[in-house]
């Protein structure tokens, strides 16, 4: 039996999760060159709290890592995480206060003044 291979460190495996989870997720970038250590990286709560998160691949000892960077705003500097659960990303993520958007912002785009006006006029009209 083939063992399953561990899909947080997939780019597209991490965003949909913390997506799902309610957070807000850029991709920052996605391609590295080979001799770097990094495979990707993605900023979480932009114009807010502005997390980067980079996985970093590590073949000497078969682990991988994330690094948490906001310039020592909600995360000591250089802080990362060893793990193969999103549900300590996201764990960590909410302990630290990083907001997670509500259902009125994931759903529904606030509509500007002029467009309250024309729905309000054409609202008379009926």
């Amino acid at each position: 039996m083939k063992r399953k291979i561990n899909k947080i460190t997939t780019f597209s495996y991490f965003t949909k999760r913390l997506k799902d989870s309610g957070f807000e997720v850029w991709k920052i970038c996605d391609t590295y060159s080979k001799a770097d250590a990094r495979k990707w990286t993605v900023m979480i709560d932009p114009g807010n709290t502005s997390i980067f998160i980079t996985c970093y691949k590590n073949g000497d000892f078969n682990s991988d890592m994330f690094e948490f960077y906001d310039g020592g705003q909600y995360f000591r500097r250089n802080f990362s995480l060893k793990t193969s659960s999103m549900e300590v990303i996201v764990t960590t993520l909410l302990g630290k206060g990083i907001p997670q958007r509500s259902h009125e912002e994931k759903d529904i785009p606030e509509c500007s003044d002029e467009e309250k006006g024309i729905l309000q006029r054409s609202d008379e009209h009926k």
